[in-house]
């Protein structure tokens, strides 16, 4: 069931020029006419899609020990296939703490899988099966993506396999907690709606890329769901399969993406138009102990330009795990350097 419909905007039937009554001022038959068609190519851009990436989209099928239960519990998830080789991404949440974990594949048969690592503090994981002729997705770039895109939500909610809703995107750059308690930036809000089982599978535009991954709902609201943005999916899943976990130095700030002002940029001759706005600052952060306040603009770290938050995440890595580096923000209209020492992500 989608979540979004076209509708046509409320208007008289008819309009009437006083000196022809017969004749109508605006041609309604001929928007009648088009009603269909625009119907139709939505209905073909969403199908397109989703016969795309529908043979990718996986069932994920795991027993998850819990403390406070004397056994382990099922339960389910989506996830899809982003190698030929079988490595297959899913959300953190879907996956931790797994004694067992089995994939159905779209197109039949059912396959034990290995964890290869995840990240609860992006929600990400990346699992492998052993299977042949895997057909494997192509992720977009999120930073393209534009506010009342095309939005197909792909999935396995309740058990239900291979399920679709559509809708369209109704913000970027949100943060949000994961369940280790940090906020995850770069958030992309979807109207396409999502429902538990829904979590890890793909969120897909009209040309059957992948722009997120599925990973929340809020309850009880409708129409209010989020995925993690591709770019920070590719990222953290490419960590995932070298090193099975990920060791990152932080700063402590959660971020959103901006644009700066034009007489900023050309006043200090910076690179880039963007820049990332500090939201908030964690206390006793490296971040808190350099002087970094909310409503900062980052710039650069370490005179590399940053224009938005996975420019952050890309530099923050573990070669920056306690070394001194050099953050240049812009705080009203003044341009700062601020010595900063990374600590070690815990």
């Amino acid at each position: 069931m989608t979540t979004t419909n076209f509708e046509r905007a409320a208007r008289p039937e008819f309009l009437f020029d006083e000196a022809n009554s017969e004749r109508p001022l605006c041609n309604e038959t001929a928007t009648r006419a088009s009603d269909p068609a625009l119907l139709d190519e939505y209905s073909r851009a969403v199908v397109s899609a989703v016969e795309r990436v529908a043979p990718s989209v996986v069932n994920i099928e795991v027993q998850q020990r819990t403390q406070n239960q004397p056994r382990d519990i099922a339960g389910n998830g989506s996830g899809f296939v982003i190698t030929p080789d079988g490595f297959i991404l899913t959300n953190s949440h879907v996956v931790h703490a797994a004694t067992r974990i089995v994939v159905n594949l779209s197109g039949g048969g059912d396959y034990p899988a290995q964890l290869i690592g995840d990240d609860p503090e992006t929600d990400l994981a990346v699992i492998r099966i052993d299977a042949p002729q895997l057909v494997h997705v192509r992720l977009a770039d999120s930073e393209n993506l534009r506010v009342g895109q095309l939005a197909i939500a792909i999935g396995n909610p309740f058990g239900f396999q291979a399920s679709v809703t559509a809708g369209v995107i109704s913000a970027l750059g949100r943060s949000m907690y994961s369940q280790s308690g940090r906020l995850i930036d770069n958030i992309i809000q979807t109207d396409a709606a999502l429902n538990p089982g829904n979590s890890g599978g793909p969120l897909v535009n009209s040309a059957g890329e992948v722009i997120g991954v599925n990973t929340a709902m809020i309850r009880p609201a409708q129409g209010i769901c989020f995925a993690i943005a591709s770019n920070t999916a590719r990222l953290v899943a490419g960590w995932l399969i070298r090193d099975g976990r990920i060791r990152r130095s932080y700063i402590g700030v959660a971020g959103q993406n901006v644009p700066l002002h034009r007489r900023v940029v050309r006043f200090y001759n910076l690179p880039l138009e963007t820049g990332v706005l500090v939201v908030s600052v964690e206390k006793d952060s490296p971040a808190e102990r350099a002087g970094l306040r909310e409503g900062d603009l980052i710039v650069a770290f370490n005179r590399q330009p940053i224009g938005s938050v996975h420019d952050l995440h890309k530099v923050l890595v573990s070669e920056q795990i306690g070394v001194r580096a050099s953050l240049t923000v812009i705080r009203h209209t003044e341009k700062l350097e601020l010595p900063i020492q990374p600590a070690e992500s815990r």
